[in-house]
């Protein structure tokens, strides 16, 4: 029996790939964690963010939508005042329309209304909320690139795997091939 001399072996390629996918993730999340937590920890002060009040602009609702003319990524905060139809001069109650989170006011009833007059009041973002807002999409777009590229990188460890294990066995069978013969 043949005893192997195993100083100063390591864990091995399997290994290694295993447990460096498995530190990326859980590396990736304890970044979203901490990232999501200072997110949303309110210690920003939003005291001195500016709130703007935009009187009668001009639109049409409808069941698709339309996107208020002044929204954009750095204002948040939007509160419909009043909207009136043009034509007759009535409000048009707050169950009869929808403002989602993108800015998108659509109308939730069966008539369209093609002339009406919207009052609303949004807060623009401080620098420091701006920054925070930036800092958060480009963490989640850059994890967005790296996972996009994690098949690549399977793919590519997938491969020295098995030439790893062609090496070997040409190895052994080498080995086979020098001890036999005749007696």
């Amino acid at each position: 029996m043949v005893k192997l001399n195993k100083k100063g072996q390591t864990g091995g390629l399997v290994t290694g790939l295993i447990f460096g996918i498995a530190a990326l993730v859980i590396v990736s999340i304890i970044a979203f964690v901490f990232i999501q937590t200072l997110t949303n920890a309110d210690i920003i002060d939003t005291s001195t963010r500016v709130t703007t009040t935009v009187t009668n602009e001009n639109s049409f609702i409808n069941q698709t939508g339309k996107r208020l003319a002044t929204f954009d990524q750095y204002r948040d905060d939007y509160t419909i005042v009043a909207i009136m139809n043009g034509t007759s001069k009535q409000t048009i109650t707050s169950g009869n329309y929808t403002l989602d989170s993108l800015g998108i006011l659509s109308n939730k009833s069966a008539t369209n209304w093609e002339n009406v007059s919207i009052n609303y009041t949004y807060g623009t973002l401080t620098d420091i909320e701006k920054a925070q807002l930036e800092m958060s999409t480009n963490f989640t777009s850059g994890v967005d690139n790296v996972s996009a590229k994690l098949p690549t990188v399977l793919l590519v460890a997938a491969i020295v795997l098995i030439l790893g294990i062609l090496a070997v066995l040409v190895g052994v069978w080498q080995k086979m091939r020098m001890g036999g013969g005749s007696i």
